[in-house]
């Protein structure tokens, strides 16, 4: 399984007049927003983990591969 754990980002957030909003500075298309800072940053790697396994199936193999 794709290992997503202690996968280190940079979050970028402010805040509007009701929420907390925030995006990954590496990954700008994620964006989403928390009543908390807490709650922006779990919502953050919720988001995270959708975009990056998103229409992947159960049963898959992973390989390394160099860039």
């Amino acid at each position: 399984m794709m290992s997503l754990t202690n996968t280190k980002m940079t979050m970028i957030y402010w805040q509007s007049d009701k929420f907390w909003l925030g995006k990954l500075l590496e990954y700008p298309e994620i964006m989403t927003q928390g009543e908390t800072l807490l709650e922006l940053e779990e919502n953050l790697k919720d988001a995270f983990v959708l975009m990056a396994m998103d229409d992947v199936p159960q049963e898959y193999q992973i390989k390394e591969i160099v860039i």
